[in-house]
């Protein structure tokens, strides 16, 4: 039982693993359209990064949406330096698993990104996604602007409401200023679309998000 809450509980940085100073080599284009995963974006484009459990089918939701231009994923916030999957698995880095969205704002708006999110798991379960326990799994949007910032924390208000109407427990979703990305290792890259049978635990609460359809919460 010991193991198993210390597993559940954040490192500090002083308990976290040192990681490394190089970046892990990774994917240099996107498996599906080709497009390159760490730039250069073209102009005008914007950036989005989302936690909502394995990675794997988390990205493939968002490389799915219109308007997402190129999607990759990765680890954020945790102190570890360029960690590696493993070390993330073990708990002992502080990330989560999260998705690198690039999107064009004039074809589907950080609202609607939103939505997706928020509807794609649930997001009320802390370290964990279904059965995948672990803080690496847990929900969280780091934002790029203040005004991702404002647009995050009135959706979760908006759709906390949404899910406590259905009896779901309180958004424990974190939501702060995104710190480093790490992009992860390749072969984890567009994973589904390499191996199409493979795994994907997420599912939603069928709670819908009133957010990005213009209808009010």
């Amino acid at each position: 039982m010991f193991f198993f809450k210390k597993s559940l509980e954040l490192p500090t940085p002083s308990e976290a693993l040192p990681g490394r100073a190089a970046p892990l080599p990774t994917a240099s284009t996107h498996f599906v359209s080709g497009r390159p995963l760490k730039g250069p974006y073209p102009e005008g484009l914007e950036t989005a990064i989302f936690a909502l459990g394995c990675f794997w089918g988390a990205e493939r939701k968002f490389w799915q949406t219109p308007g997402v231009w190129v999607t990759a994923v990765g680890y954020i916030n945790g102190p570890t330096l360029n960690p590696t999957y493993d070390e993330v698995c073990s708990g002992r880095t502080g990330h989560t698993e999260a998705v690198l969205v690039v999107y064009d704002p004039k074809m589907v708006s950080y609202d609607e990104l939103l939505k997706v999110f928020w509807e794609a798991h649930d997001p009320t379960q802390g370290m964990r996604q279904g059965n995948d326990i672990g803080t690496q799994y847990r929900s969280g949007i780091y934002t790029l602007s203040p005004e991702q910032q404002r647009a995050a924390e009135a959706s979760k208000a908006s759709y906390e409401a949404a899910l406590r109407t259905e009896g779901y427990d309180p958004i424990t979703t974190e939501i702060v200023p995104a710190p480093e990305f790490y992009f992860a290792e390749g072969y984890h890259q567009q994973y589904l679309a390499k191996n199409p049978g493979g795994y994907c635990g997420l599912g939603g609460t069928g709670v819908s998000c009133q957010i990005g359809t213009g209808v009010g919460a």
